[in-house]
Order: C-alpha cells, then sequence, then structure tokens
C-alpha cells in the first residue's frame, strides 16, 4: 500500500534530520543538495564515526587483523566508516589502508583475506577497492588490484568470488554489486589505469543485474533468495534489491523496466508514516549497532529516497 506522506515531506525530512552527523550529512548532500563540509568535518569526531574510529587499535588495525572476525575486522570497519561518508582525507584510515597495501598484496595482484591465504577474493577486493580509491589512495597501489579484478570477470558479465577459489560458471550478485561499487568510487575520483575497459567491464555488470531484474533467476524466473527483498544495513558484503537500486542511482543509471518489479517491492516497504525499516541484520560480531532490526531505519530511509528520487514515482 502506498504511504500517504509526501516523497519530501518536511516532518520526514526534521526527522532524518535528528540522526547521526553522518545521516545528515548525507540528507543534505543527496536530498537537498547542500553540501554541508562542516557536517562531514563532524562524522570523525562524534556520533558513530567516532565511534568507529575509537575501536582502532594502536598497531593501526581493527578487530584481530584485516578481515577477521567479522564485521569488527579492519576491512568491514573500514568500509563503514567510508558508507558514513568521512573524511577522504582521515589520515588514521589512509594509514591503515597503506599497511594493508603493503603487508596483503598477494601473488595474483590482490588483496589476500589473511597472510596464510595463497588466493585473493573477488568480492573482498571489490570492496577494498571502493574504499580505497575513496581515501585516495595512490594509482599505481591499486593497479595490481584493478588488473585482478578484469582477470577475473566473467563471461556472462559478471563477478563471483569463486572464480579463482573452487572456479565458477555463473556470475554472483553478491560479487558482482562489490566490484561494481568499486569501479563506480574509482572512476569517480578521476583514477585512469584501465579506465576504459573497467568502464565496459561496469557496463556489462549492470546488465547482468538487469537480466536478473535484480533479484529473479534468469533461467527459470523464480526468485534467487527471498533474503535479497529484505532491507538490511549495514549491507557487508550481502546482496539486495535496495543495495543495487542505489548503486544504479549513484552511478546516473537511467530508469530501466526490468529495475519495476524491485522498485514496486521498495516502495510498497514504506510505511504509512513514510519511513523503512530495518528488517534483517547480518549475524557476527559488530562494534556498535547503529539502528535496531524492526525499528524505523534512518539509513534505509535515506537510501529509498535517493532511489525513489533518482527513479521517480
Amino acid at each position: 500500500m502506498k504511504s500517504s506522506v509526501a516523497l519530501y515531506d518536511p516532518q520526514l525530512i526534521d526527522w532524518l534530520l535528528e540522526g547521526d552527523v553522518s545521516i545528515q550529512y548525507q540528507v543534505h548532500r543527496d536530498l537537498l543538495a547542500i553540501k554541508k563540509q562542516d557536517l562531514q568535518d563532524r562524522i570523525a569526531t562524534e556520533g558513530w564515526g567516532a565511534q568507529f574510529l575509537s575501536y582502532r587499535k594502536k598497531e593501526g588495525h581493527w578487530g584481530d587483523r584485516f578481515y577477521q572476525p567479522k564485521w569488527i575486522s579492519t576491512h568491514y570497519t573500514i568500509l563503514d566508516l567510508k558508507n558514513l561518508a568521512i573524511s577522504p582525507k582521515n589520515a588514521e584510515i589512509r594509514q591503515s589502508i597503506s599497511q594493508v597495501l603493503e603487508n596483503l598484496k598477494g601473488p595474483d595482484g590482490g588483496i589476500l583475506c589473511s597472510g596464510a591465504a595463497k588466493k585473493s577474493d573477488v568480492c573482498v577486493n571489490g570492496m577494498f577497492l571502493n574504499y580505497a580509491a575513496y581515501f585516495r589512495n595512490h594509482q599505481d597501489k591499486l593497479k595490481s588490484i584493478v588488473d585482478f579484478l578484469l582477470k577475473e570477470h566473467m563471461q556472462d558479465g559478471g563477478f563471483n568470488c569463486n572464480s579463482n577459489m573452487t572456479g565458477a560458471t555463473h556470475s554472483s550478485l553478491h560479487s558482482t554489486i562489490s566490484v561494481l561499487e568499486g569501479i563506480l568510487e574509482y572512476t569517480n575520483n578521476s583514477y585512469r589505469y584501465r579506465i576504459e575497459e573497467l568502464q565496459r567491464a561496469a557496463d556489462r555488470a549492470r546488465e547482468f543485474i538487469l537480466q536478473h531484474r535484480l533479484f529473479r533467476s534468469h533461467r527459470t524466473g523464480n526468485i534467487i533468495d527471498k533474503k535479497m527483498l529484505m532491507l538490511s544495513y549495514p549491507s557487508r558484503w550481502k546482496y539486495d534489491i535496495l543495495r543495487a537500486l542505489d548503486h544504479f542511482q549513484f552511478a546516473g543509471i537511467s530508469y530501466d523496466p526490468r529495475m519495476r518489479e524491485a522498485l514496486d517491492i521498495l516502495k510498497k516497504k514504506r510505511r504509512e508514516d513514510g519511513k523503512w525499516v530495518i528488517q534483517a541484520k547480518h549475524p557476527g560480531q559488530t562494534h556498535i549497532d547503529m539502528e535496531k532490526t524492526g525499528a524505523p531505519s534512518r539509513w534505509n530511509t535515506l537510501r529509498a529516497l535517493r532511489v525513489i528520487t533518482h527513479f521517480g514515482e
């Protein structure tokens, strides 16, 4: 049932602006088209951003190491901080990424999940490229990661974390969205190394998602996994329709009829008060829980509003 609340109801905007400073910043940037640098600068010193940063060890990492344990490792904490839109100039985060680049490059050119690993994970490297590009790491440091991801691009247009591990014949929506987000951040920050190849790969990867109508099997038309219709945040490495639609809007992709069903599902999940909730969370250790499952979610409301703003009612 469609909500009677207007898309930009002032009370809804006010409610969003009562949230964490990272939400305030993104509401101004994405919904109100106002760049509030003072808000972005505060993300590191208050609220969720400051809490995440406070868990950084004196050695320069979070959790036990780069990828362990989920979700308090260096990898997922930096991904969370990037998604908060913390300043890309943050010195502590940049130093932590540099340590990973120095110590965990694998023979295949990608970032290894641990020093004992033999092969790099495609999904992890897509996420790593996402935040490494956001925090403006030098292009030379990222070249081998770009090479690795392009080498693992599959014939059907997408990516699969098993392609170089146990082998894969069909791409995964989970891996594909992670790599797409990495390519987009790399592109947005004016990196040039193999950029045309990356952009062609991104076009094919988005087509792969569209061929699946964002959540359906291309062979049977059945729902691939009902969890893909659940609105979770943070997304971690998991794919869902809101994450995909948010990527499409950030990439400036125009409406495609194959998005229709996913957009309709998203709109139906809107409550009468105009808000969306957190429907599920991915189990694992967390530094903090930004929002409660089942409760109105500023993250999901913000993300859904910028999707609907981009594609229209």
